[in-house]
């Protein structure tokens, strides 16, 4: 680091001089590190520096300026918020939901300014936060303000002052004299968990999603708790200018990219109607994995001097729309609470719900994982819920509307006996790294519901992926009392089968050729399916690399196991109890005396087979050797773990062919970029003549 300009003349210039330089520091590192990802001192370096400037000016209150980084602590302390008048209108967009609304936008466009031609148009994606103007005069950062009802908003100055991705200061050589900028507020998906996992901690009623977490962060009267909060804020437009900059609406947010404001990397310019319409289904299929939750895409005419001709109707203008996702979040009833038997005997409460339909799939069931779970969120039979689908996929109550409660609503209570086979249950406290929790489990060995999970499990892709037996069929198997263990199956006759509903002779002949097809079976997917508490198909690979024989696995004692990297304590007595119960035993034995014939794997040695251990790699564009799957599957092998999205933890990025922005990604944060032999190369494997012989 450069030495500080200090003047010499007093021991208070030294210290002025001093605070100035901490100041432009502070500014520039804050703008590598929030704006570019490009930071160039570490964390401490930057806390060292900040306590510093503190100190200074504490010492000397004179040097206290609005505009300094500590007003990033947010110390200030409000009995109200004052309201202020836009400028200009801060309008709301007029929603799309279809292709053909788009194709109807552009059409009106076109029609309302006389013209044939193509419409250029600038695509950004809807960030699901909170809209803020911001206003600079002369460089400074002046006054914040909500945009309440469009003509008048809150003011949150001092909140704003708390965002790290909002400069308090513009590079004076690029900022007019007065500047009003606009943007979102929102919290990134890690940001808001941890957020979340926090008040959980401190018995603090959890936040329904981003938004309202952003919004109630944004909107807190005593500014150090916003500051507490991982808010961030993106740049999308402009409102009063005091001079002219330019003529497109892109080239203004490159402008202000220039000035030290954080635009959203994913916006993308100069697109025609047919561009726009790919581009969103580009946004809607890669949504899940970006970082930050959004819920459509901005359309806007390029063209600043055709948005003034187009110009605005009652409360929204003709030049822009927002064209939405299907919704993710609901609100729905729960009807009743339903409680299910799991492979290891663990009861799990669920909710059945009204069906709703949530990002475009009618949701009629959601998991609530544990009793425990169920009483922190206070869910009760005929509560009203919102839902929402966790990663688009699979359906979770995230929290009761406790305001629309009747006093009819009906409190939970886990059954003390099995619901499937009358045993009794017991309590079980799990803990596993920072989880703990306390499970409810069927004593009962032999209960069906355990059973027609475990078949289920035994035979499914990533196990003995016996084709052609599915969920229903192997609860007709477990009900008709043809299997009473997984070992059965290799002892099925198509003349048993064609008693079964809907199952003909040729589909039982189909299936006792699937069952006979997968006798032969490699050590690691033969591990997986047997149902071990606790192993996945990434701990039974380590196992199976570790001494590639069954028998020699069987035999092991509990601290050979718990000494592997990966396995650890609970993992480890779960498999020698596993191994040590006659019953499962005989199970294999029956197996192995059927025929099934289990495929030897090649040891692992430490040096190699934990190359990656506890790293994270990220997968980008087509790979030669390997599908996504396969490739996940080696890098687990070698103790990794494979993530979808680029972050400074990340170790390596996998780059094949086409690897799109998550190439940039990482060439920006330094992180070690390798090709596809490069990986192969680290692990220790040679690449298969055919990707299908990876397992």
């Amino acid at each position: 680091m450069e030495n500080s300009p200090l003047d010499s003349t007093s021991e208070m210039d030294a210290a002025y001089q001093r605070t100035l330089w901490l100041r432009r520091e502070l500014h520039r590192h804050n703008h590598l590190y929030h704006v570019l990802d490009n930071p160039e001192i570490s964390d401490a370096e930057y806390d060292r520096m900040m306590q510093e400037l503190l100190s200074l000016e504490n010492t000397y209150p004179q040097f206290q300026s609005a505009d300094s980084p500590t007003a990033r602590v947010g110390s200030s302390m409000l009995d109200a918020f004052e309201s202020t008048q836009h400028s200009l209108p801060m309008l709301s967009l007029d929603n799309a939901f279809s292709e053909q609304d788009i194709i109807e936008f552009d059409s009106r466009v076109k029609k309302y300014l006389q013209i044939q031609s193509d419409i250029v148009y600038t695509a950004e994606p809807k960030l699901d936060g909170l809209a803020v103007e911001l206003v600079y005069e002369e460089g400074k950062l002046t006054m914040a303000s909500t945009r309440g009802d469009g003509l008048t908003g809150e003011v949150i100055t001092a909140n704003i002052r708390t965002i790290r991705s909002v400069p308090l200061l513009l590079h004076a050589d690029a900022a007019p004299a007065r500047l009003e900028v606009r943007g979102e507020v929102f919290i990134e998906k890690k940001g808001f968990q941890r957020l979340n996992h926090m008040r959980m901690m401190e018995n603090q009623p959890l936040f329904a999603n981003p938004r309202n977490a952003a919004a109630g962060s944004l909107r807190q009267l005593d500014a150090s708790v916003t500051a507490s909060r991982p808010l961030v804020m993106n740049i999308y437009g402009v409102g009063y200018l005091s001079e002219f900059i330019t003529h497109s609406h892109w080239d203004m947010l490159c402008r202000l990219k220039s000035m030290g404001f954080k635009i959203n990397p994913l916006i993308r310019p100069h697109l025609n109607l047919h561009q726009v319409l790919d581009f969103y289904r580009e946004l809607g299929e890669n949504r899940s994995q970006l970082p930050y939750e959004i819920d459509g895409m901005v359309i806007k005419v390029d063209d600043l001097r055709l948005q003034e001709s187009l110009g605005i109707k009652s409360r929204s203008p003709r030049w822009a729309i927002a064209w939405k996702f299907p919704a993710i979040q609901a609100t729905t009833r729960v009807i009743s609470i339903d409680v299910q038997v799991g492979r290891t005997g663990v009861l799990t409460p669920v909710a059945i719900l009204e069906p709703v339909s949530v990002g475009g799939v009618t949701v009629s069931r959601a998991t609530l994982h544990n009793e425990e779970e169920v009483e922190r969120k206070d869910i009760r039979i005929s509560d009203t819920v919102f839902v929402e689908r966790a990663g688009d996929v699979i359906p979770k109550v995230v929290k009761v509307v406790t305001e629309k409660r009747t006093g009819n609503e009906i409190p939970f209570q886990m059954p003390t006996t099995c619901p499937a086979c009358g045993s009794l249950v017991n309590r079980l406290r799990l803990e596993a790294s920072d989880v703990s929790e306390v499970a409810v489990r069927c004593v009962n060995t032999r209960c069906p519901a355990q059973l027609k999970e475990n078949i289920r499990h035994f035979a499914s892709k990533t196990a003995f992926d016996i084709d052609g037996l599915g969920s229903r069929l192997a609860d007709q198997l477990v009900e008709s009392g043809l299997l009473k263990s997984y070992a059965d199956i290799f002892q099925l006759t198509a003349e048993q089968l064609e008693q079964l509903d809907r199952m003909g002779k040729k589909s039982a002949k189909n299936l006792v050729a699937a069952i006979s097809k997968c006798r032969q079976i490699p050590f690691n997917r033969f591990l997986y399916g047997l149902g071990i508490r606790h192993v996945g198909e990434n701990t039974a690979d380590i196992l199976a690399r570790k001494w590639g024989n069954l028998d020699t696995l069987m035999n092991q004692p509990v601290e050979a196991l718990a000494d592997i990297a990966g396995i650890g304590p609970v993992i480890a007595e779960s498999i020698y109890s596993f191994f040590q119960n006659s019953g499962n035993r005989d199970v294999v034995q029956r197996m192995l005396e059927d025929g099934v014939q289990i495929l030897s794997m090649p040891l692992s040695e430490t040096e190699t087979g934990n190359i990656f251990n506890g790293k994270s790699l990220v997968l980008t564009g087509t790979l030669h050797h390997f599908t996504r799957t396969q490739a996940k599957k080696l890098i687990e092998s070698a103790g990794g773990k494979v993530s979808g999205s680029i972050s400074r933890s990340t170790a390596y990025l996998v780059a094949g062919d086409a690897p799109g922005s998550k190439l940039e990604a990482a060439r920006k944060l330094g992180i070690d970029i390798i090709d596809e032999s490069r990986l192969l190369e680290l692990i220790g494997v040679s690449a298969p003549d055919d990707s299908s012989t990876l397992q």
